[in-house]
């Protein structure tokens, strides 16, 4: 088990004291290689999975400052021991950085009118608490999403910013390819389409291999391929999402890895 939220390694290893085939590292997705070295599993795992985004955990805590369902400090952090808060950044973001980020990572299409609303209310006073940055972002959108909170698609985008969660993705899913034994499958639960077109596109490359130009003739024969798509995407179930509405926007993929 990998994950930098250093509350959520205490727990597993709680969870795991009495099983000595787990272990429990502090890390981040991209040094899964090298942690399969270290316990020396290389090329030897059965399967591999990523559940991506935010835990219910780190939103129930307002501490943390994912959820703007209450007011607490503004940081965003997986691992809340290191690193920039997302108040220390907004604080240093320009207007143009920080809308292209609300636009990529959010897709909004309010980004820049947000941005600029945000950098100038940090002008005014420094922007500190979930609570504040929701207000700000819900006064500068016209136009409201329904079943969508406004401020929704912004605290996505800086919290994939601050934890630069979609390289750390990129890196685990080519490592996860080196880390199976052949046949051991991938699995990857998304929670929204910024992460899940990422995990789309690797699987569909490293199965199809890379799109060409029309221009060029179509490959005759597919070489160097890693993975066999095998299912995807699936989503939950009505049963699902009654016991938990919090997955309503997981996407499930998975993928076998070849020869």
């Amino acid at each position: 088990m990998i994950d930098r939220d250093p509350a959520a390694v205490l727990a597993a290893k709680q969870l795991a004291c009495e099983d000595p085939r787990v272990q429990v590292a502090r890390h981040s997705f991209g040094l899964l290689e090298q942690l399969a070295h270290a316990w020396a599993i290389a090329g030897q795992v059965d399967g591999i999975l990523f559940d991506l985004g935010v835990s219910s955990p780190q939103l129930d805590d307002s501490q943390r400052g994912f959820s703007f369902a209450q007011d607490g400090p503004l940081d965003m952090r997986m691992d809340n021991e290191s690193g920039f808060t997302a108040a220390q950044w907004i604080a240093a973001v320009s207007t143009r950085e920080l809308a292209a980020v609300i636009r990529a990572y959010g897709e909004e299409r309010f980004a820049t009118r947000i941005a600029r609303a945000i950098v100038r209310e940090q002008a005014l006073a420094p922007i500190t608490t979930t609570k504040r940055l929701a207000e700000i972002v819900a006064r500068a959108k016209p136009v409201w999403e329904r079943n969508l909170h406004p401020a929704t698609r912004c605290f996505q985008a800086l919290r994939i910013a601050i934890n630069d969660e979609l390289d750390e993705l990129k890196l685990g899913l080519r490592q996860a390819v080196k880390v199976l034994r052949s046949g051991g499958r991938l699995v990857v639960i998304s929670f929204h389409s910024v992460e899940d077109r990422i995990v789309k596109r690797f699987i569909r490359d490293e199965s199809q291999g890379r799109s060409t130009p029309r221009s060029l003739p179509p490959r005759v024969a597919a070489e160097g391929l890693t993975l066999k798509r095998v299912c995807g995407p699936m989503k939950p179930t009505g049963d699902e999402i009654a016991g938990n509405p919090r997955t309503r926007s997981a996407t499930l993929r998975v993928a076998e890895k070849l020869l």
